[in-house]
């Protein structure tokens, strides 16, 4: 196991290495760097100056030079200095993950309590009114975009019955509300019908009648044998989960202000400050190596076949 560890470790390595390379070639084909962002809104400017601050940002300097200075401050344990504010980038970096940390756990407990249980309901009425009803609601939250929940929520809860802050007010749960809502409506449409499939997919199996046939009850052989057998496909689904939103939801986290990993990416790609925009890309490749090495190692833990090494 601790070789294995050390392995998928490892394979970060070469998957960093592509992916900032790659981001970095991106937001150079753009057309335009951070220098021409800061000053597009200040009308005239002399080229003297613009030049002397993209000499002093190492803008001027050929690109793979500049990477390769990233990388080599990135070794170091150093991301950088932002080209817009002028502040550190793990600084900056660090003082964000607060609140995306807090909508990613939020989010995803809200998921867990709706999906699950409703998905087993769906699946134990099967083809009855309850499971019609539920794979209606479930259609209809999957269709909406994330974008056009969050304007919902905003004109029911914000305008109408004022209950709730439009915009975020700060990292506090009254302002974690709606952007909670608006991630966990999608993903529960979604995963309450994965829920469903694969439980029912259980039911139908040989051990399933095999149980019933000795008397035992059909709540006991859900619970501990169906919903169990379940739980491989309801960790994948998860685990994708926790790694997009610990990489910020950015379209949501715009909507709503909320000060996030998200925000702060898509406001240092507009501005073109590519310090920061290789840190988020760093982050984002680092959780999803971290996620599908915790997912691989809970597989291990919850089906003997891997341990064992064989098949169905």
């Amino acid at each position: 196991m601790g070789r294995y560890v050390v392995r998928r470790l490892l394979q970060l390595i070469p998957v960093l290495i592509g992916i900032t390379f790659l981001s970095f070639a991106m937001m150079r084909m753009a057309g335009s760097d951070a220098v021409t962002e800061l000053y597009g809104d200040k009308g005239a400017v002399a080229q003297e100056i613009i030049d002397a601050k993209r000499a002093e940002l190492g803008l001027d300097k050929p690109f793979l030079t500049q990477y390769f200075v990233w990388v080599g401050g990135m070794m170091t344990g150093d991301m950088g200095t932002s080209y817009v504010s002028g502040q550190d980038v793990f600084k900056t970096f660090i003082s964000k993950l607060p609140a995306t940390l807090m909508l990613t756990v939020l989010s995803i407990l809200l998921t867990i309590v709706i999906s699950i249980p409703l998905g087993v309901l769906a699946a134990v009425r099967h083809d009855r009114f309850t499971d019609y009803f539920l794979r209606f609601f479930s259609f209809i939250g999957n269709s909406l975009p994330n974008f056009f929940v969050a304007l919902l929520l905003m004109e029911f809860f914000a305008i109408k019955w004022n209950l709730l802050p439009v915009i975020s007010d700060g990292i506090s749960f009254k302002s974690a509300v709606m952007p909670t809502l608006t991630l966990a409506i999608a993903m529960s449409s979604k995963y309450m019908r994965q829920v469903r499939a694969t439980v029912m997919e259980e039911l139908n199996k040989d051990y399933v009648a095999g149980a019933k046939a000795r008397g035992v009850r059909s709540r006991v052989v859900l619970w501990k044998s169906v919903l169990k057998s379940s739980m491989l496909t309801i960790i994948t689904l998860l685990a994708l989960s926790i790694g997009s939103l610990l990489g910020g939801t950015a379209i949501v986290e715009s909507i709503f202000m909320w000060d996030g990993v998200g925000k702060l990416a898509v406001d240092a790609i507009t501005m073109r400050d590519y310090p920061l925009i290789q840190a988020y890309v760093v982050w984002m490749a680092i959780i999803y190596v971290m996620v599908n090495l915790i997912t691989d190692l809970l597989y291990h833990a919850l089906d003997p076949r891997i341990r064992l090494g064989v098949s169905e």
